[in-house]
């Protein structure tokens, strides 16, 4: 099995033991991304919406590094602090992502990495 690893400077660093994104063969599994914005690699908080473009934006420039584009996403899991946002993940998601979807969980939990309110990972074929 050969495996590539991906990164690109348009999305956080990792801040752990892991890469933004493994290629084997035609698939590509993204980490997980939270609201950190690349550049002053702070965690953008307050206006959830704003929390929700940054971690999809951030899910979309990993894609772009492996060659491939959300297009390819056949999987995506989204965590959530409080699930009252699943609406507004929905609408948002909407923007970024077109028929055919790719298949979806969403999942509430208690706390993610550095307070953040919301967490996405996902998975391509390219």
């Amino acid at each position: 099995m050969s495996r590539t690893i991906i990164s690109t400077e348009h999305a956080p660093a990792a801040i752990g033991t892991y890469s933004q994104a493994v290629q084997v063969e035609r698939t590509v599994y993204i980490s997980g991304q939270i609201p950190l914005d690349p550049i002053s690699k702070a965690l953008v908080t307050g206006d959830m919406e704003a929390q929700i473009r940054r971690v999809f934006e951030n899910l979309k420039a990993v894609a772009e590094a492996a060659g491939g584009s959300l297009a390819n996403a056949v999987r995506v899991t989204i965590y959530l602090t409080d699930l009252s946002h699943f609406a507004l993940v929905n609408q948002v998601m909407g923007e970024y992502f077109t028929q055919p979807y790719p298949a979806r969980a969403a999942v509430g939990v208690a706390a993610l990495p550095r307070g953040a309110a919301i967490e996405a990972d996902c998975i391509l074929y390219v």
